[in-house]
């Protein structure tokens, strides 16, 4: 069997304008956009590139992007009163906390607060144990 090559980035074009398509659609029955609430707390170079590109990725797609660029010092109380804030916005659809968050704040405490049907990255418990029992659910990128 040989390898085949795999264009990603023109797979990546052909989702990326059948998403268009599809929130075209949305919008042409009266509905609204999807939307992403981005969270990134502190100041990391590398988590910044990713967030821009999520970011240009919602705008290229049609969706509502929503950046939350918060301090390094706040607190763990803080983010997750935003997080519960972001759970109850129905004009947020997903939400992205960009990891690693700051040594003061308990990832998983951040991840568990994080509605699993608005958890894009697929790290909520119950999201993990849909993946691992392969049933149907969110599915992370990567």
């Amino acid at each position: 069997m040989t390898a085949q090559i795999i264009d990603g980035k023109a797979a990546a074009g052909r989702i990326r304008q059948q998403v268009s398509e599809q929130v075209g659609q949305l919008l042409a029955s009266g509905k609204r956009r999807p939307g992403l609430a981005v969270v990134l707390v502190g100041f990391d170079p590398a988590s910044e590139i990713y967030v821009r590109n999520k970011r240009k990725a919602c705008d290229q797609v049609g969706f509502d992007s929503r950046a939350i660029d918060l301090p390094e010092e706040t607190s763990e109380a803080e983010l997750l009163g935003l997080i519960q804030e972001l759970n109850d916005d129905p004009d947020v659809d997903g939400i992205l906390v960009q990891l690693p968050l700051p040594l003061h704040i308990d990832s998983s405490k951040v991840i568990n607060a994080i509605d699993p049907v608005k958890d894009v990255d697929g790290f909520h418990p119950h999201n993990i144990g849909l993946l691992a029992q392969r049933l149907p659910g969110l599915r992370p990128c990567t």
